[in-house]
């Protein structure tokens, strides 16, 4: 029958047992991007056989033992949840490329080198999140110097992960910012001189 019904869809979490009297159940997560959840969201369930899914919408979630529990708007009963019990929560493939525009390749843009504008800043070191909105690149530059550049698409030109590249346009003045070591050293270098 040619394609399976799974192709065009990307699995976000996996249904392994109901949670909860009102209908909710608890998924294992199968990507790897922290928040990927959220409420409103909609999702299409696949269901354990593959051959038909329906559309769900959360209405709660929370974390709960290294699962996430969620709540479906219109699941509100523990009969309800049985039936998505071994359901894959999928999103179609198309919206992959939105929801994960900035994070798939998060773990890819250690080694790269950062560009501001043309100019080389250094090379990323690694990816932290949860400071902010956006991850934060760690980027080590020249003699020493650390830099946290904020990773966010306001600031993003372009990635060439085959060249190991990060082309960004950061605000004037940013980079000082993180380094107040570099103000320091201007001022003295303006006194010297």
């Amino acid at each position: 029958m040619g394609h399976p019904i799974s192709d065009e869809f990307i699995t976000l979490a996996r249904v392994v047992k109901t949670q909860g009297r009102i209908g909710e159940v608890a998924a294992e997560i199968h990507s790897d991007v922290p928040d990927r959840f959220a409420v409103g969201m909609k999702l299409s369930a696949l269901d354990r056989a593959g051959t038909s899914r329906r559309e769900v919408e959360i209405e709660d979630l929370w974390p709960h033992k290294g699962l996430v529990v969620l709540k479906f708007v219109g699941v509100d009963s523990i009969t309800d949840a049985e039936a998505l019990i071994g359901s894959e929560l999928q999103v179609p493939r198309v919206e992959r490329a939105e929801l994960e525009r900035g994070w798939n390749y998060i773990s890819d843009l250690v080694g790269c080198t950062v560009f501001d504008q043309g100019n080389e800043i250094g090379r990323i070191e690694d990816v932290q999140f949860g400071a902010g909105e956006a991850p934060l690149l760690i980027v080590a530059g020249a003699g020493g110097k650390k830099f946290d550049v904020p990773f966010a698409e306001a600031y993003l030109e372009g990635v060439d992960l085959a060249g190991k590249q990060v082309r960004m346009k950061l605000p004037e003045g940013m980079l000082e910012i993180n380094a107040p070591l570099t103000d320091e050293e201007k001022d003295q270098q303006k006194r010297r001189g």
